[in-house]
């Protein structure tokens, strides 16, 4: 279906999706605004392979070709719900967790599904919890005491 450039403007202007957005920009500019595929595709700093497969796509398809396809893939092992309970306790501690702890707690809770530690690191940061590093200790600091004399027996010198 041909799309008029005021139709494909005001959808334009609904697209809450980025990506779309830009491949929309460059039907405009290629289709309604008669630019060269390879120039449009130099102003989006995109390369032009990507922009002869979105037109391709958009010819094809419409508007709907602009869009992302579902992914196919493994489906996960661990159901949803469980993963919301799963990450539910994990924010509801504030010291943090260990990789094996996390692995404790997703057998537990899984009924048995294990992972490698290196998947659980993927797990955690997919989920948007970081990794906490500790920070590092002065072992030769003065006390809070120290300071405040220090403090109170500088001198202060003004520079005019």
């Amino acid at each position: 279906m041909k799309y008029s450039k005021s139709a494909l403007i005001r959808l334009y202007k609904k697209e809450t999706n980025l990506k779309v957005k830009e491949r929309m920009l460059l039907v405009i500019k290629v289709v309604h605004d008669d630019v060269i595929p390879a120039y449009a595709a130099d102003e989006l700093h995109r390369s032009r392979p990507w922009a002869l497969y979105w037109l391709k796509r958009y010819r094809e398809e419409g508007i709907d070709g602009l869009k992302n396809r579902p992914k196919s893939g493994r489906p996960p092992d661990i159901p949803s719900e469980v993963v919301y309970e799963i990450k539910n306790e994990l924010a509801s501690r504030k010291e943090g967790w260990t990789t094996k702890q996390v692995e404790d707690l997703i057998v537990k809770k899984s009924g048995g599904i294990r992972y490698h530690y290196t998947h659980i690191y993927r797990l955690m940061h997919k989920w948007g919890f970081k990794q906490k590093v500790p920070r590092r200790v002065h072992v030769n600091t003065a006390s809070k005491e120290e300071k405040e004399r220090f403090k109170k027996e500088q001198e202060r010198y003004w520079i005019i």
